[in-house]
């Protein structure tokens, strides 16, 4: 029995092997290919690829593709696409890198097409429209708008990029004065599954320029946005930090806040509770301000709360308000989310599960992490927007009352146990699930943007946009190319 064994298995590994081997030789093929149609590849063991990789936000995102390809123009990427899909290769497609789970936008066996080089950035200020490229990030948007006395309704990091923050959604600092990111944009360039080049805007294939508004990486490679601005030089704004002892003050606040937002469209106001191994846990909340007053009557019960243990509130740049946001590198991240109605309650019951992850974590696995819980305002405000800006698919915009997003972020070091960390915060977020769906105040709605790869954020935007998504990629891809050959971003559910 013994013999017959080793011998099955030896049979099993050489047939393995015989799958295996056309495997790698067709990624190797298409990285020749990409090279002889001119796009620029990066092999494994250059500086230019080990720099590529290590740039991502969460090292858990560095995959060590077969390749990487490098293309200059929406011409190589038409050039990329045309010839990856001629061959058996799988894809995925990085624009900033910034997502946090793996497989987000790298490949372990495939081709990873980074946007890196299409970051170029030009702004008109007749049409107060910002061309950018797919591959720029934030900071060098708000960098290069600051001589103009602009901005643009951006990320409120400064190192996420600009397209895969624009195809979630896009929550911001202006978000109640002028709506989501992806409501802002004027006009899409993308490239096709068959590799043509197009617009989607109001006027050229409006369904597909709706589609891309929320829908993921779906229906092409976006390589440039062209994008409207907003008149903001400077802001006042910055980051206070509290005792954990007025977690209670901070609640009632934000409730207070959230329900105000539509008579007071400047401000913004997001709490954290947030534990890192030099601070222990403390309350922090940043504000910003679009109108540049400091102190607005809309903050007077958060400018109430005391004790107050230190803060950073200025009158700076949009691009200086988002450097102070950036986060320490080096880490593994782990995120979930989800969201829920502007009640205490939710915010309480964070806070608690929370704090009982930080001890369990700290008892079990040391002191060295950082963890932290987000709340953040969703005003139905943000979400008529929308809907007078021509419609969107990121959801929500059926909801009656104002609502509170919340995101849950692990950091460990890349010799943590990431796998750990991930099953208890995915245990946490159920508990918080159920918790929230028992008292009626969940809303079953979760921003792509902040989601885990576990969790599935387009089968919550509406069975209205869902089966929208689905007829404008069976337009626009019959072979489902983007569905089945490229990896990364959230597909599309098959059920509603």
């Amino acid at each position: 029995m013994r013999i017959t064994l080793l011998s099955l298995s030896i049979v099993t590994l050489v047939s393995l092997g015989a799958f295996v081997q056309p495997c790698n030789t067709v990624t190797d093929k298409c990285c020749d290919l990409l090279e002889t149609a001119g796009v620029e590849v990066f092999r494994p063991g250059t500086a230019a690829y080990e720099e590529r990789e290590e740039s991502y936000f969460s090292v858990s995102a560095q995959l060590g593709p077969s390749c990487i390809a490098r293309p200059a123009s929406a011409e190589g990427v038409s050039q990329s696409v045309r010839v990856l899909r001629r061959t058996g290769c799988k894809w995925a497609i990085r624009g900033g890198g910034h997502m946090t789970w793996r497989g987000a936008s790298n490949i372990r066996k495939g081709v990873t097409i980074d946007m890196g080089k299409m970051n170029d950035i030009t702004y008109s200020p007749k049409a107060e429209i910002v061309s950018i490229g797919a591959g720029a990030r934030w900071s060098e948007v708000y960098s290069a708008l600051e001589p103009y006395g602009v901005t643009a309704p951006g990320a409120r990091t400064a190192s996420v990029g600009v397209a895969g923050y624009l195809l979630a959604g896009g929550n911001n600092f202006f978000s109640a004065e002028v709506g989501l990111g992806c409501d802002n944009v004027a006009n899409f360039e993308i490239v096709l599954a068959d590799g043509r080049i197009v617009d989607a805007n109001h006027q050229l294939h409006k369904d597909l320029f709706k589609a891309l508004k929320g829908g993921s990486n779906n229906f092409g490679i976006v390589t440039r946005i062209d994008m409207q601005t907003v008149k903001v030089a400077r802001l006042w704004g910055g980051q206070a930090v509290y005792p954990e002892s007025t977690a209670g003050q901070h609640i009632a606040a934000l409730i207070k806040w959230t329900n105000n937002i539509p008579s007071y469209t400047q401000g913004s106001a997001v709490i954290f509770r947030a534990y890192s191994p030099d601070a222990g846990t403390v309350i922090s909340t940043a504000f910003h301000d679009a109108s540049d007053t400091e102190w607005a009557p809309a903050y007077d019960d958060f400018r109430n709360i005391r004790p107050q243990l230190s803060n950073t509130l200025r009158h700076d740049s949009h691009l200086n308000m988002t450097l102070e946001l950036e986060e320490p590198e080096g880490y593994i991240q782990v995120w979930f989310t989800l969201t829920g109605k502007n009640d205490p309650c939710f915010i309480q019951r964070a806070f608690e599960e929370q704090a009982n992850f930080v001890n369990s974590w700290k008892a079990t696995q040391g002191p060295n992490f950082h963890c932290y819980i987000t709340i953040q305002a969703l005003s139905r405000s943000i979400f008529k927007h929308s809907v007078n800006k021509g419609g969107n698919v990121v959801g929500l915009e059926d909801e009656k009352g104002p609502a509170l997003l919340f995101q849950m972020q692990m950091m460990i070091r890349p010799n943590g146990n990431e796998r750990l960390a991930r099953q208890l915060l995915r245990a946490m977020h159920q508990r918080l699930v159920s918790y929230y769906h028992s008292k009626g105040i969940l809303i079953n709605w979760s921003y792509q943007g902040y989601a885990d790869s576990t969790q599935s954020p387009l089968s919550t935007i509406g069975k209205g946009n869902i089966e929208f998504i689905k007829q404008v990629a069976e337009k626009y891809d019959r072979d489902g190319v983007f569905q089945e050959r490229v990896s990364g971003g959230f597909k599309i559910p098959h059920t509603t």
